[in-house]
């Protein structure tokens, strides 16, 4: 898929890519989604499928933390209060930590949740604020997004696959 230019191109994208990875994730039982054995986002870790998750979670309650402080004139900290962009492995840990008492069910509820209000997000913006200018550095909040919503899904998608694959394999 291309990279989306405009918000329908970006509502296609996302919703799309949400569509294939909720497809994915429904033949994992609650219990498989606990054990650990996929790739973390941090070198060197492992994860589980409530992990990735958590993580899809985490970056989508940033970027609507973003909107919603510069809709109130505040500059939010990027990525997040406390951690610099070099240090997103940490962070992917602190999403983690955030859902650590959640189960699959809960956790899924909180995604489906969480792309429903990034839909209504970009639904609600036209093009011109989408890509029309700069949002963060060289970025478009359109892109911003998308950074955080459609290429996650499909990136979460194919780390599922590839774990699937290796637990038949084992």
């Amino acid at each position: 898929m291309t990279v989306p230019a405009n918000r329908a191109a970006l509502l296609e994208a996302m919703t799309q890519n949400f569509a294939r990875l909720e497809a994915e994730l429904s033949s994992i039982s609650p219990a498989e989604a606990q054990h650990s054995g996929m790739e973390g986002h941090a070198r060197d870790t492992v994860i589980s499928v409530n992990d990735l998750v958590a993580y899809l979670c985490g970056w989508g309650e940033l970027v609507l933390k973003w909107v919603e402080l510069r809709d109130q004139g505040l500059e939010p900290d990027f990525p997040e209060t406390g951690y610099k962009w070099n240090e997103l492995g940490a962070l992917a840990q602190k999403f983690y930590r955030d859902q650590q008492g959640l189960d699959l069910p809960d956790r899924l509820e909180r995604l489906k949740t969480n792309h429903a209000r990034l839909v209504a997000l970009v639904d609600h913006l036209d093009d011109d604020a989408l890509y029309g200018r700069c949002w963060y550095n060289q970025w478009s909040l359109g892109r911003m997004i998308q950074f955080n919503t459609a290429s996650p899904y499909a990136n979460a998608r194919a780390r599922i696959r590839k774990w699937k694959k290796a637990k038949a394999a084992a």
